[in-house]
């Protein structure tokens, strides 16, 4: 992963090119915007966008942060809800669905924590770095999937206060508090978003821990009810797969203000831990109490009228008030998961269009969160199955960046950093035109088809495997990518 070169030797800067264009109204109060931006700094906001960062700019010694961004983003009620996928939905029982969520995690995690090196490296977002290959329509892909994430966060975490109320405070109020604690976080920028997710983990986990202290006499693993086929295993396998390489589309939004010096083996083993620890767990536990659902009537009741919220304040029931307690931070725990993605939602908007990266990033946030709310309150009556059908779908087309990204840096660009230009980072016209990362996505799409396993289609041979979409995602477009490449590079010459 390492290359040997100092950071002002291996990358291509041309600092008049990377002017930010907000810089001076920023530290100009005297300017009719700067006032405003002025107040951001003075507030200690984080207000760069998606301009890459210079080498000297590049100061955080503290790599070991991006381990705590991991845990905190998956300690929380979306993990868990996502292994009760497992035996409410695919009928698994809690052994088939444990051994599944560990080998598709071990796996997956590989994906999002190898991107996490590109940020001191590079000191470009992840979107940014993807217009390497293809100019804006991975950004349009993620910002798709990250508001998916945030709703299904923002309705996790309202029916969960809707079921501590007992239905005194509405699924509708529960939203826009989760959405408003995570605009919050967000606004404030990397710094605050650092000090939030180092510590956000740490309660969950206790509650978590008391949650089976309470409910873990009552966990059992009943035979599942019908006998279990490649069908299931593979298609569940492909819902885990969905909920954590997702995350590889914005990996370096976090570490791209760590030294360039920084070794690559440690961001990556950091980011794996706060990965997979954290999911695999969480997950193997949802797995747990679903498999078990039908022995306590508390958690089958409160599931049926609140789903996973329900489960939850069904499960601490029994310590009262304090139960109820324990509930309420429990939902509010996805707001470590919504921060972060809202954090990287609003970069999106700038890499879509980028002359908006000349207004501060913190203006995209009220801008995500605006949208947010209402489409969480319209999807809040069907979590499960927006559940299930969103994350199987987003592994295909993440599938295909994932690939694209590898082969064109370690294929293509020879793992070397320096043959990044990071000048023209938004000059579309000296970028790669993206005719090899389009056909190759579409060529892999070719047969993704016929092994897709949604509700609204099967293919022919999802029929018998199961959904191996993701798989074929990433297999084909590794295979394609690099030959198209090629002839991409001999015949535009970028």
């Amino acid at each position: 992963m390492e290359t040997g070169h100092k950071p002002d030797e291996g990358m291509k800067y041309r600092g008049q090119e990377l002017d930010s264009g907000y810089d001076e109204p920023e530290t100009n109060p005297t300017h009719a915007l700067g006032r405003k931006w002025f107040l951001l700094r003075f507030l200690d906001v984080e207000s760069r966008g998606i301009l890459p960062t210079l080498p000297k700019e590049r100061t955080d010694p503290q790599f070991y942060k991006v381990f705590f961004i991991w845990l905190s983003a998956n300690c929380n009620i979306l993990s868990f809800s996502a292994g009760t996928v497992g035996p409410l939905i695919f009928e698994l029982g809690f052994r088939d669905s444990a051994l599944v969520i560990f080998g598709f995690n071990i796996i997956g995690c590989l994906l999002p924590a190898y991107f996490s090196t590109f940020g001191p490296k590079t000191g470009m977002r992840q979107m940014v770095q993807a217009r390497y290959y293809l100019v804006a329509i991975p950004a349009l892909l993620n910002a798709a999937t990250m508001m998916g994430f945030m709703i299904l966060n923002c309705i996790l975490g309202g029916e969960t206060l809707a079921s501590v109320s007992d239905g005194s405070l509405s699924w509708n109020v529960g939203i826009v508090i989760i959405a408003v604690i995570s605009l919050i976080i967000s606004f404030c920028g990397y710094r605050v978003l650092n000090w939030y997710e180092r510590v956000a983990w740490f309660p969950i986990l206790i509650i978590f821990i008391i949650a089976l202290g309470i409910g873990g006499k009552h966990l059992s693993d009943p035979p599942p009810p019908v006998p279990v086929t490649a069908r299931q295993v593979l298609s569940f396998g492909s819902t885990i797969a969905g909920f954590v390489i997702s995350w590889c589309a914005l990996s370096s939004d976090f570490t791209n203000y760590m030294r360039f010096e920084t070794p690559s083996w440690k961001v990556f083993v950091w980011s794996y831990a706060g990965l997979i620890f954290p999911i695999a767990l969480v997950q193997i536990l949802g797995a747990g109490f679903a498999a078990s659902l039908t022995n306590v009537d508390a958690w089958s009741s409160g599931y049926e009228e609140y789903s996973v919220g329900g489960l939850l304040h069904g499960i601490l029931s029994p310590a009262k008030g304090f139960g109820s307690f324990l509930t309420v931070l429990l939902s509010l725990s996805v707001s470590a998961n919504v921060a972060p993605t809202l954090y990287s939602f609003s970069l999106n908007f700038q890499v879509i269009f980028p002359p908006l990266h000349y207004l501060p990033r913190p203006v995209f946030s009220l801008i995500a969160s605006a949208i947010l709310i209402p489409l969480s309150i319209v999807g809040k009556t069907r979590f499960y199955l927006n559940l299930v059908n969103f994350l199987g779908i987003i592994g295909y087309w993440v599938g295909c960046f994932g690939a694209t990204i590898l082969m064109e840096h370690l294929v293509i660009r020879k793992g070397k950093w320096e043959r990044y230009d990071v000048a023209v980072w938004d000059k579309s016209r000296q970028l790669p035109l993206g005719l090899a990362a389009l056909l190759s996505s579409a060529g892999s799409f070719g047969l993704i088809w016929a092994v897709m396993d949604q509700v609204w289609w099967v293919g022919p041979i999802a029929k018998t495997t199961g959904d191996i979409g993701f798989e074929v995602a990433f297999a084909l477009t590794a295979l394609l990518y690099p030959p198209l490449r090629l002839a991409e590079l001999r015949l535009l010459s970028r």
